[in-house]
């Protein structure tokens, strides 16, 4: 369900949802109670939205996302293994903690993008091409992996270099030379 307000310049308003202190969410927008169920279906339809708290009127958006996940995760086939989590956990108050965060983003961007390029091609694809298709898969995701590897190899290496000016010029406001 697409919101029909639209904001003074044309554009699609950003649709509000309060969560109130009972914990249950309202979509001003349809003027209905919603389950996180729900909320999970605009991030999939990519609508824009935010949640507020009923009271303060605090952004609650990431700890509603965040919830998502944790149920998401929860759930029968969870993305992280224990191990990747407690990486995560470890970059925490690290001083590339700022810097995993944007490489996380843009590698999965890039990964979303090479989906999204895949599910448009594989709709032109008659049954005899999709077996074609099929049958090349392996050199195939080989080749879109190659690409997706060398895109997130190629964001590591600038991050790399980010940090690596930023910790000699921290290093030279204190008068100390690599």
């Amino acid at each position: 369900m697409q919101s029909k307000k639209t904001a003074a310049a044309g554009k699609p308003a950003q649709r509000v949802i309060k969560k109130y202190p009972n914990r249950r969410l309202y979509d001003t927008d349809t003027s209905t109670y919603i389950t996180l169920a729900e909320v999970k279906q605009l991030v999939m339809d990519s609508e824009s939205f935010v949640v507020r708290d009923a009271k303060s009127n605090e952004d609650l958006t990431r700890s509603i996302l965040l919830q998502i996940i944790l149920e998401e995760e929860a759930g029968g086939q969870p993305m992280f293994s224990e191990a990747a989590l407690a990486n995560l956990i470890r970059i925490y108050g690290h001083a590339s903690q700022a810097f995993m965060g944007s490489y996380l983003e843009k590698n999965v961007q890039a990964f979303t993008d090479i989906q999204a390029k895949l599910t448009e091609q594989s709709k032109t694809l008659t049954p005899e091409m999709w077996a074609q298709f099929m049958s090349l898969q392996n050199p195939l995701m080989q080749g879109v992996m190659g690409n997706y590897v060398e895109q997130s190899k190629t964001v590591f290496d600038k991050m790399q270099e980010q940090m690596a000016k930023q910790t000699e010029q921290m290093l030279g406001a204190f008068g100390i030379k690599r």
